[in-house]
């Protein structure tokens, strides 16, 4: 009974980094840019283009370098993965003790690790390397197209805020209203991504507050060099 209430995060941990990842991006970018911008032109029209212009090549970029990561991590694995069947093919014998190696380096008997090793061989051999000699199941089988829409919209998500402030926040003080509301919602994300992944809230909250802050500080201070240097 006790096993069936185990909750366990690590089967979340594929669309979970990518679309924290992304939304914390779309956030943080989008909220720098503005600011900068900010800092640099109070102009409205020029703000808000800078804003929708971050927003939009933000998520396509994510979208795409998160796509070409995870195919590179599928590719290595299908290669993997097809040398393994090949092997099992030519020398199943030796592919057999290999595997039942494995679970005598776990603490197996030799004579359980070969029983689980020729039971498991029998029932399904690739699967059995791919998990055990491999490390690839289908909790951390890469999945490039889940990543990449993930990281689309999350990033797009995150990215909505400072562009909908930047059209609705007062001109004089939008440098202010950026950081403040970005901040707010950065720990509020910074919370669930902790509370989802079993991680310690205060911990994820501090480091993505401090990290944010130094980011959207320093665009600021460029920002307001550049606007005096041109004015």
């Amino acid at each position: 009974m006790h096993h069936l209430l185990e909750k366990h995060y690590v089967n979340r941990v594929g669309w979970l980094r990518a679309a924290v990842l992304g939304a914390n991006d779309g956030l943080l970018s989008t909220t720098s840019i503005v600011i900068g911008v900010a800092a640099a032109s109070p102009d409205r029209n020029t703000i808000i283009l800078a804003a929708l212009a971050g927003m939009i090549a933000g998520a396509m970029s994510m979208a795409a370098g998160e796509y070409v990561s995870v195919s590179s991590q599928e590719d290595t694995e299908k290669a993997d993965l097809l040398r393994e069947k090949r092997e099992l093919e030519e020398m199943p014998e030796i592919e057999l003790q290999e595997l039942a190696k494995i679970y005598e380096k776990r603490g197996v008997s030799k004579e359980t690790a070969i029983r689980v090793a020729a039971e498991l061989t029998e029932h399904d051999a690739l699967a059995a390397h791919a998990h055990d000699e491999l490390g690839i199941n289908e909790i951390t089988q890469a999945k490039p197209l889940q990543a990449a829409i993930a990281s689309f919209g999350s990033f797009a998500l995150g990215a909505l805020l400072p562009f909908i402030i930047s059209i609705t926040a007062p001109i004089k003080e939008m440098v202010y209203f950026q950081y403040g509301f970005s901040i707010i919602f950065l720990m509020i994300l910074g919370a669930i991504s902790a509370k989802t992944g079993g991680s310690k809230i205060v911990v994820a909250v501090m480091r993505i507050c401090f990290w944010g802050t130094v980011a959207m500080g320093v665009t600021a201070f460029i920002g307001h060099i550049f606007g005096v240097n041109v004015s």
